[in-house]
């Protein structure tokens, strides 16, 4: 049988063990660049998003920061992220090609410059965010068409995160698109599923970004 030292000797070795555990996955919140950021760290991942405050073709759209500090490489894509609200609705981020051709085909030049101003001051506004495969690669790839006519839109196009696979050591950032018809996302929970993990962040409705117009 085990002694009395023992016994208390593993109890505080397992309570020692789940508060780092614990700690390791707690939800972490910080402001840049005038938006409210929320990150997490599970099994080497880091995933961080802020609303963005503009809104296009009705959809509620987060900045999103994914980097890679696992030994392991992972795919993301939009669709890996859903929102559900406290009433129960689940709201699933739309696909980037969806989000493309809506974009050159609908958005309107006031749209695509309001879209390219807030992403890029939220993506340069932020310390905590350096992408190796990011915006800044997808829009010179899309400037390389050289079309006059689309570049306004490609950069915008750009945007949007894609699905791509991050190597150990590399990092990736986008917009995810919701289809809200114009209407915040509201209180509930973000839910990542990705990386053989579940991101769970808590999403308080006064944290919500009014829209600009």
């Amino acid at each position: 049988m085990r002694s009395r030292f023992q016994l208390r000797l593993f109890a505080v070795l397992f309570l020692a063990f789940f508060s780092i555990a614990k700690a390791r996955a707690q939800v972490l919140e910080f402001e840049s660049g005038g938006l409210k950021y929320k990150a997490l760290t599970r099994g080497g991942v880091t995933i961080m998003f802020a609303p963005l405050p503009t809104k296009v073709l009705g959809y509620t759209i987060l900045q999103v920061a994914i980097s890679n500090g696992s030994p392991v490489s992972w795919g993301f894509k939009p669709e890996d992220f859903r929102f559900e609200q406290e009433g129960g609705q689940r709201i699933q981020a739309v696909s980037a090609g969806t989000v493309v051709k809506q974009l050159l085909d609908h958005a309107s030049r006031g749209d695509v410059g309001r879209l390219i101003t807030a992403y890029e001051m939220a993506l340069f506004g932020n310390a905590h965010v350096r992408s190796t495969n990011g915006y800044e690669s997808r829009r010179q790839d899309y400037l390389a068409i050289g079309s006059t006519k689309l570049k306004a839109a490609s950069a915008a196009s750009a945007i949007a995160l894609v699905a791509t696979k991050l190597a150990p050591g590399q990092s990736t950032d986008g917009a995810v698109f919701y289809p809200t018809k114009g209407k915040p996302l509201g209180a509930g929970r973000l839910i990542v599923d990705a990386a053989a993990e579940t991101f769970e962040f808590p999403v308080e409705a006064e944290n919500q970004p009014r829209a600009s117009r």
